[in-house]
Protein backbone atom coordinates (compact mmCIF):
# COMPACT_ATOMS: atom_id res chain seq x y z
CA UNK A 1 0.00 0.00 0.00
CA UNK A 2 1.24 3.48 -0.82
CA UNK A 3 2.40 5.63 2.08
CA UNK A 4 2.30 9.41 2.36
CA UNK A 5 4.75 11.67 4.14
CA UNK A 6 4.14 15.36 4.74
CA UNK A 7 6.68 18.07 5.46
CA UNK A 8 7.02 21.84 5.35
CA UNK A 9 4.91 22.99 8.27
CA UNK A 10 6.05 25.73 10.61
CA UNK A 11 5.23 29.03 12.25
CA UNK A 12 4.61 32.18 10.27
CA UNK A 13 3.04 35.58 10.77
CA UNK A 14 -0.24 36.51 9.15
CA UNK A 15 0.28 37.46 5.53
CA UNK A 16 3.21 35.11 5.16
CA UNK A 17 3.65 31.98 3.04
CA UNK A 18 4.48 28.32 3.49
CA UNK A 19 4.79 25.40 1.11
CA UNK A 20 3.78 21.95 2.26
CA UNK A 21 4.97 18.76 0.58
CA UNK A 22 3.42 15.31 0.50
CA UNK A 23 5.64 12.58 -0.91
CA UNK A 24 4.23 9.23 -1.96
CA UNK A 25 6.17 6.02 -1.37
CA UNK A 26 5.57 4.91 -4.96
CA UNK A 27 4.03 6.14 -8.18
CA UNK A 28 0.23 6.15 -8.38
CA UNK A 29 -0.90 5.04 -11.81
CA UNK A 30 -4.67 5.28 -11.44
CA UNK A 31 -6.45 8.63 -11.66
CA UNK A 32 -6.89 8.87 -7.89
CA UNK A 33 -7.40 12.00 -5.84
CA UNK A 34 -4.81 13.42 -3.48
CA UNK A 35 -5.99 16.06 -1.05
CA UNK A 36 -4.76 18.39 1.64
CA UNK A 37 -6.87 18.50 4.79
CA UNK A 38 -6.73 20.97 7.67
CA UNK A 39 -7.70 20.21 11.25
CA UNK A 40 -7.81 23.02 13.79
CA UNK A 41 -7.87 22.14 17.51
CA UNK A 42 -11.30 20.90 18.53
CA UNK A 43 -12.62 20.96 14.96
CA UNK A 44 -13.27 18.40 12.27
CA UNK A 45 -10.75 17.66 9.57
CA UNK A 46 -11.74 19.56 6.42
CA UNK A 47 -10.65 19.22 2.81
CA UNK A 48 -9.01 22.43 1.57
CA UNK A 49 -7.54 21.40 -1.79
CA UNK A 50 -7.35 18.34 -4.03
CA UNK A 51 -6.12 17.16 -7.37
CA UNK A 52 -6.36 14.08 -9.56
CA UNK A 53 -3.02 12.33 -10.04
CA UNK A 54 -3.40 11.72 -13.79
CA UNK A 55 -5.58 14.44 -15.32
CA UNK A 56 -4.49 17.09 -12.79
CA UNK A 57 -7.99 18.45 -12.15
CA UNK A 58 -7.90 20.65 -9.03
CA UNK A 59 -10.52 21.84 -6.57
CA UNK A 60 -10.38 24.24 -3.63
CA UNK A 61 -12.46 25.08 -0.62
CA UNK A 62 -13.86 28.62 -0.72
CA UNK A 63 -11.84 29.54 2.37
CA UNK A 64 -8.53 29.11 0.50
CA UNK A 65 -9.52 29.96 -3.07
CA UNK A 66 -7.04 32.42 -4.58
CA UNK A 67 -4.55 31.98 -1.73
CA UNK A 68 -3.58 28.29 -1.88
CA UNK A 69 -2.33 26.35 -4.87
CA UNK A 70 -2.08 22.58 -5.09
CA UNK A 71 0.30 21.06 -7.61
CA UNK A 72 1.87 17.73 -8.53
CA UNK A 73 5.49 16.91 -9.29
CA UNK A 74 5.53 13.66 -11.22
CA UNK A 75 8.86 13.28 -13.04
CA UNK A 76 9.03 10.28 -15.32
CA UNK A 77 12.38 9.16 -13.93
CA UNK A 78 11.28 9.24 -10.29
CA UNK A 79 9.38 6.32 -8.73
CA UNK A 80 7.79 8.74 -6.24
CA UNK A 81 5.37 11.63 -6.63
CA UNK A 82 5.11 14.83 -4.60
CA UNK A 83 2.02 16.95 -4.08
CA UNK A 84 2.62 20.52 -2.95
CA UNK A 85 0.37 23.01 -1.24
CA UNK A 86 1.59 26.55 -1.70
CA UNK A 87 -0.09 28.71 0.93
CA UNK A 88 0.05 32.47 0.53
CA UNK A 89 -1.51 35.34 2.46
CA UNK A 90 -1.89 33.08 5.46
CA UNK A 91 -4.44 33.92 8.14
CA UNK A 92 -4.58 32.84 11.81
CA UNK A 93 -7.62 30.70 10.94
CA UNK A 94 -5.42 28.66 8.59
CA UNK A 95 -3.60 27.27 11.64
CA UNK A 96 -3.85 23.56 12.36
CA UNK A 97 -2.53 20.18 11.44
CA UNK A 98 -2.37 19.60 7.71
CA UNK A 99 -2.79 16.08 6.44
CA UNK A 100 -2.33 14.58 3.03
CA UNK A 101 -4.90 11.96 2.04
CA UNK A 102 -5.39 9.61 -0.90
CA UNK A 103 -8.80 8.49 -2.12
CA UNK A 104 -10.38 6.97 -5.20
CA UNK A 105 -11.87 10.31 -6.22
CA UNK A 106 -12.74 13.81 -5.05
CA UNK A 107 -16.05 12.72 -3.52
CA UNK A 108 -14.28 10.13 -1.40
CA UNK A 109 -12.03 12.88 -0.05
CA UNK A 110 -15.04 15.11 0.64
CA UNK A 111 -16.68 12.39 2.71
CA UNK A 112 -13.32 11.46 4.29
CA UNK A 113 -13.48 7.98 2.78
CA UNK A 114 -9.73 8.24 2.56
CA UNK A 115 -7.68 5.12 1.85
CA UNK A 116 -4.35 6.44 3.09
CA UNK A 117 -3.44 9.28 5.48
CA UNK A 118 -0.11 10.90 6.14
CA UNK A 119 1.06 11.67 9.67
CA UNK A 120 0.41 15.41 9.37
CA UNK A 121 2.44 18.59 9.62
CA UNK A 122 1.66 21.54 11.90
CA UNK A 123 1.03 25.06 10.61
CA UNK A 124 0.80 27.96 13.06
CA UNK A 125 -0.13 31.43 11.84
CA UNK A 126 0.18 34.25 14.36
CA UNK A 127 -1.61 37.58 14.12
Amino acid sequence: QVQLRESGGGSVQAGGSLRLSCETSRRIYANNALGWFRQAPGKDRELVASLYTVDGDTRYDDSVMGRFTISLDNPIDNPKMTVYLQMNTLKPEDSGMYYCGLGVNYYALRTKAVDVWGQGTLVTVSS
